[in-house]
């Protein structure tokens, strides 16, 4: 006698079915081993050659990763990229969760939540360059409010107490309205009788918010934690922009580290090993994070 579930699995597993959905999926497939998959291995294999654009590249092994491993710019630029990470990813996530909250609160319009994304829209030069004009120590906006108030003005972006800060504040406000978005959807998601039941039980807002509405938002913190992350291991426009590494350095990003001495040393392949270096950290973080987070499991 046959079943009805083994009727409808072999109805849905028709081998024209699979046809079907390999179809859909082969236009993206091509785009990951064209654009992701050929150069990253293309870049390992650079990575074991001395390259300076010009001539022909010569095989010299692991020399990169050991000069690597002996060159402190390079750890003092992994170590500013941890600095950016840890100023940026906690300030943004804690903003936007609090815009997101209000954004449900007063049942924002479609008006309202299209403003918030505005900065992200904004190319990251153009942010930069605005950043440049309103922190200026001599006409910016930001110092002449401070000079009203009676305060001396200061370097955001000249002093290496505040530059770093200030980078992570600048891509901060670019990035916090667009994970603001991220994390309204997903409390859109949850059933309000669930907090509605905690309320009327006797429970306060910040305990109802800690204890059901986090544990249930779960799943789209860790997207939106790790997704950030791994974006702000790659800053590089606002850097480049605003104070091109300086200054003395405190700003000397991985990425940047990775372009002068790509397109400025003519070192490609030393270059290059840097960028597979930190391909393999930004794998081994987010993994680390899905894990820790439990990404992977919703309540």
């Amino acid at each position: 006698m046959t079943h009805r579930s083994d009727f409808a699995y072999r109805e849905h597993y028709k081998p024209g079915n699979s046809l079907t959905a390999l179809a859909f999926i082969l236009p993206s497939c091509l785009g990951f081993i064209v654009f992701f998959a050929v150069p990253l291995f293309r870049g390992i294999v650079i990575s074991f050659t001395d390259w300076d654009l010009l001539c022909t590249a010569k095989f010299i092994g692991l020399e990169n990763y050991k000069k690597l491993f002996l060159d402190s710019e390079f750890w003092n630029s992994l170590w500013v990229t941890f600095q950016y990470v840890l100023w940026n990813i906690p300030i943004q996530t804690v903003i936007a969760m609090v815009i997101a909250l209000v954004m449900r609160g007063i049942k924002s319009s479609s008006l309202l939540r299209g403003a918030m994304i505005v900065p992200w829209l904004l190319p990251n030069v153009v942010v930069a360059l605005l950043a440049l004009a309103v922190l200026d120590p001599a006409i910016g906006i930001v110092n002449e409010g401070l000079k009203a108030l009676g305060l001396h003005p200061l370097g955001f972006l000249t002093t290496t107490q505040l530059a770093m800060p200030s980078i992570a504040g600048i891509n901060t406000w670019k990035f916090m309205g667009y994970t603001a978005l991220i994390i309204f959807a997903g409390l859109q998601a949850i059933p309000r009788e669930v907090e509605e039941a905690a309320l009327i039980d006797g429970a306060t807002g910040w305990t109802a918010f800690r204890k059901i509405t986090l544990p249930l938002l779960r799943p789209v913190l860790a997207f939106v934690i790790v997704t950030s992350v791994i974006g702000s291991f790659q800053v590089y426009d606002t850097v480049a922009i605003a104070t091109r590494g300086g200054p003395v350095n405190s700003t000397w990003v991985m990425n940047f580290f990775i372009f002068k001495n790509a397109f400025e040393g003519y070192q490609m392949g030393y270059a290059t090993a840097a960028s597979i270096l930190l391909f393999f950290l930004l794998v081994g973080v987010g993994f680390l994070q899905i894990r820790m987070m439990r990404a992977g499991e919703s309540d």
